[in-house]
């Protein structure tokens, strides 16, 4: 893909998902997540049912009335996506890649974010960490952002989420909005789960396709795993084959479900021919309430 090509899917991407940011996500996005607390604003007279703790002594001695001190919440906050890069983000049996999804989810989330003049950061990761980029705010830098969810090319195929959770645990000391996209094809990252949430408000967005949960009737089929390489013929006419494919797609599902939320982090599950504007607009409006 060259340069124009590049830079006309990214101006094609950021018309659909800012319109998205900010006709529908805005408002729901900023009253999701809470800000890191409360700053001074301005003092003002004790009104009638003002909490009496608020009062600012010093101001009230020198008026010789009750002044209290008003307080805002402090709303600037950090996103960072967590993005999965690995082989099996490039598969997809209807209109798009599994990758092409989540390129428009994560879009969204970051023009959210700058409508709201947070700053925002990108993780790739496969079973490595493949491209990191420091949160910061403005256009120009979601810009950044897509056009490498675009066109970055990572040097691993297989998908590691603990070293991707472990990561984001020794990066960003302070409490942040943190997304993670996935098809979640991966286990043993409990621990991991539960030490990043406790630190940052966690969200893993499970993006799929029909055909990662079952496999259709199609004869004997020559098959190539998108992550470890291996090529092999699979009798997708047994129903034993097929049955174990959805018994291990379901494994993996349960897991990452079970886990999220025993570590008090949120779910989101969208699958490609699905419209992920519905699901991310039932999740925030839910985590406001």
């Amino acid at each position: 893909m060259d340069t124009k090509e590049i830079l006309k899917k990214v101006r094609k991407i950021e018309i659909k998902t800012k319109r998205l940011s900010n006709d529908i996500f805005g408002g729901e996005y900023h009253s999701s997540f809470k800000g890191r607390g409360m700053t001074f604003s301005e003092v003002r007279q004790y009104q009638f049912g003002d909490d009496v703790r608020t009062i600012d002594w010093n101001v009230t001695a020198r008026y010789n009335e009750p002044y209290i001190k008003v307080f805002e919440e402090e709303r600037e906050l950090t996103m960072l996506l967590m993005v999965d890069v690995s082989g099996s983000e490039f598969f997809g049996t209807t209109n798009q890649f599994k990758k092409d999804t989540i390129t428009e989810i994560a879009a969204t989330l970051a023009f959210s974010a700058t409508q709201n003049n947070d700053k925002v950061g990108l993780v790739l990761f496969s079973d490595d960490i493949e491209l990191y980029i420091p949160p910061k705010k403005g256009k120009s830098h979601v810009l950044r952002i897509i056009r490498e969810l675009i066109e970055f090319k990572p040097k691993s195929k297989k998908t590691n989420i603990a070293v991707a959770l472990k990561f984001l645990s020794s990066v960003l000391k302070k409490r942040a909005i943190v997304f993670m996209l996935s098809d979640f094809m991966d286990d043993n990252y409990e621990k991991t789960a539960k030490i990043a949430s406790k630190k940052h408000d966690l969200t893993g967005i499970r993006v799929y396709d029909k055909h990662d949960e079952e496999i259709p009737n199609l004869g004997m089929v020559l098959m190539l795993d998108s992550e470890t390489g291996a090529i092999q013929y699979v009798n997708t006419s047994s129903k034993i084959t097929r049955n174990n494919y959805k018994a291990n797609a379901l494994r993996l599902t349960d897991y990452y479900t079970n886990t999220f939320q025993r570590s008090g982090a949120g779910t989101i599950n969208t699958r490609v021919d699905e419209s992920y504007v519905k699901k991310l607009l039932g999740y925030f409006k839910h985590k406001g309430r």
